[in-house]
């Protein structure tokens, strides 16, 4: 009977690195042959995909607070039902650049809706696939010097006032002291490679 797999998350604010860290943390695990599924949200199957252009392009007034936790709750769960669990039912890792963690520090901590309201939308999504493990890549200095680096144009959340994302910073780091057996800081101000091994050193006790 082949075991679950393990389904570990990135976090943190724009321009933080995520993208660039899952590459390098699937790639880690692969070299201690670990057979893993990368993927991303919002996205990762079709339906959430389609989600997504919805969710990141137009206006800031395009959708208030309580539609846009929606549509990333029914995004998240079409990428459960479709990705993520046939996959670690399988057996394989999945290594996912933001989950439901985003929304709780979005929406919930810096939207305004409450992180627990915003908790309560998602479990009802997606059922007991709560990540094993997620990391969340934190800059000391805070989100100015996070935007600085994202090289892409920002979409319609990462445009968002600084103050907002003071708040995304804040809710990240109190959902870390909430849940630390699941939730760990992984200070990203470092050079790549010290960041990758600051990432699997956090996810250790979870390799075979």
């Amino acid at each position: 009977m082949t075991s679950r797999g393990r389904f570990i998350t990135l976090e943190g604010g724009e321009g933080a690195g995520k993208s660039t860290q899952v590459k390098a943390l699937a790639e880690a695990l692969r070299d201690r042959g670990i057979d893993v599924l990368v993927t991303r949200e919002p996205g990762g199957s079709e339906g959430a995909e389609k989600i997504r252009e919805l969710l990141l392009a137009g206006p800031e007034e395009r959708w208030g607070a309580r539609a846009e936790a929606l549509l990333f709750a029914a995004a998240r769960a079409d990428h459960v039902e479709k990705t993520i669990a046939p996959a670690l039912e399988a057996g394989r890792w999945v290594v996912s650049d933001r989950f439901v963690d985003s929304s709780l520090a979005y929406q919930g901590g810096a939207g305004g809706l409450g992180i627990e309201a915003v908790r309560e939308i998602n479990a009802f999504g997606i059922g007991q696939c709560f990540p094993d493990r997620t990391l969340v890549l934190a800059l000391p200095e805070g989100g100015a010097r996070a935007r600085a680096r994202d090289n892409e144009e920002s979409d319609r959340i990462g445009g968002r006032p600084e103050g907002y994302h003071q708040k995304v910073d804040l809710a990240f780091r109190l959902l870390a002291a909430e849940e630390p057996d699941r939730v760990r800081l992984v200070d990203a101000s470092g050079r790549a490679d010290e960041v990758t091994r600051c990432l699997v050193e956090a996810v250790a006790d979870m390799l075979p």
